[in-house]
């Protein structure tokens, strides 16, 4: 080998570490800029996220605050198990502190369940039990990180809650939607859709296996029935799973109106790949491959995604979910971990897209400072909405963390 084809293959050596370097510098300042941005604007006094921020009109507008909260927990959790900044450990126990007060003690039917209003309104005083069931995971991982097992306590009430009086074990769904006023579970009605609509069984009830709560609850309790549980929502996913690998029998899927939500699909799969690694069982990845390959379909070159996709490969471009841009990359990543390596190229463009598309740490509006974009647009009544989601940096978070620690 002569001396200059050594010089040579030094020189590329030393650039592609020099490019790797530079990225990992580029990743840990959008996390350091994202996470600030996390602890000092979106968890508000109270320890509640202050979810959706309104740019036309520069308000902040409150939507599901116990599902936001828990997404943001998780986030400041991710970004502080990869610096080590106090100061977001702080912010999440403080936010987890405001997620424990919303246990129930009346009416008596719900006691021990939360108080996870749908709006943070006592008017609008409908609990859906997916806020819950995917607002979790980052109470059972702040127990696990401070030792305080509070957190976890709490959550697990509320899914034992869940387990007596929602579940219908001929269909292996839970009911979605609880008054908090009266304790009344709605089975045969819905928020969801107009009165007078002919509901099936698959409108008022899912799988809501979202956010792998009864897993979480095995894990921190190491009781077996909530492990059985668990593999019994699984398999009702896999059951239940259409052809084209997503859910579209059940909201915020529409079959009817051909939509797709950009998350709730995800959702899904990653609970199948936390069953599978809890039991081996090939069905939940297989169920969970095909939704992680039929979401890259979605993924633009620039690695975006919409909000609104259709069965058909169709889409809406009003609006950008950067969450779920994030989230993908998330589930791509659990799976090349299992050696999938066919989901390389749509995890190097998701983390393109949220580092591209961050806002800066001095721009000129201090409730958008270091978030990752979402453009969450809608009109109603003449009035048009451009909101940036606290959710979309929740997701980011958890993205760039798991990219480092597991491309490192």
């Amino acid at each position: 080998m002569s001396i200059r084809f050594i010089l040579v293959l030094l020189f590329f050596s030393t650039l592609v570490e020099a490019q790797e370097a530079g990225q990992q510098a580029r990743i840990h300042q959008a996390i350091q800029g994202a996470s600030h941005y996390a602890a000092t604007v979106l968890i508000s006094e109270s320890g509640a996220s202050r979810c959706d921020y309104e740019m036309l009109d520069g308000e902040w507008l409150v939507y599901e605050p116990a599902w936001h909260t828990g997404q943001v927990i998780w986030g400041l959790l991710a970004a502080f198990e990869l610096t080590g900044d106090s100061s977001l450990l702080q912010t999440a126990i403080k936010a987890g502190d405001w997620w424990a007060d919303l246990r129930m003690e009346e009416p008596a039917q719900l006691r021990g369940f939360l108080a996870a209003l749908h709006d943070g309104d006592v008017e609008n005083h409908l609990i859906n039990f997916t806020t819950i069931a995917d607002g979790t995971p980052g109470l059972f991982e702040l127990s696990r990180v401070t030792g305080n097992s509070k957190y976890a306590d709490i959550a697990t009430s509320a899914g034992h809650w869940a387990m007596q009086h929602l579940f219908i074990p001929e269909h292996g769904l839970l009911y979605d939607i609880i008054d908090s006023k009266t304790g009344e579970i709605w089975k045969d009605k819905s928020p969801h859709f107009p009165e007078g609509y002919p509901l099936t069984i698959h409108d008022v009830a899912r799988p809501n296996n979202e956010g792998f709560l009864f897993a979480d609850m095995y894990r921190h309790t190491q009781e077996e029935r909530y492990l059985t549980f668990f593999k019994t929502l699984c398999q009702s996913l896999v059951d239940k799973q259409s052809d084209n690998g997503f859910w579209m029998d059940y909201h915020p899927n529409n079959i009817e109106k051909q939509k797709i939500h950009p998350r709730f699909n995800i959702w899904n799969a990653e609970s199948l790949l936390v069953g599978y690694e809890l039991t081996g069982e090939k069905s939940y990845l297989e169920a969970a491959l095909r939704t992680a390959r039929a979401v890259q379909l979605w993924q633009q070159k620039d690695g975006r995604m919409y909000y609104t996709n259709r069965p058909d490969g169709t889409f809406d471009k009003s609006s950008i979910c950067g969450s779920a841009a994030a989230f993908a990359g998330i589930i791509w990543l659990h799976l090349k971990a299992q050696g999938y390596d066919e989901f390389d190229e749509s995890i190097e463009r998701a983390l393109a897209f949220v580092l591209n598309n961050q806002f800066p740490t001095d721009h000129p509006d201090p409730n958008l400072r270091g978030a990752f974009l979402e453009t969450w647009s809608k009109t109603k009544d003449g009035e048009a909405w451009l909101r940036v989601r606290d959710v979309a940096t929740a997701f980011g978070l958890r993205f760039l963390v798991q990219y480092l620690q597991q491309m490192d």
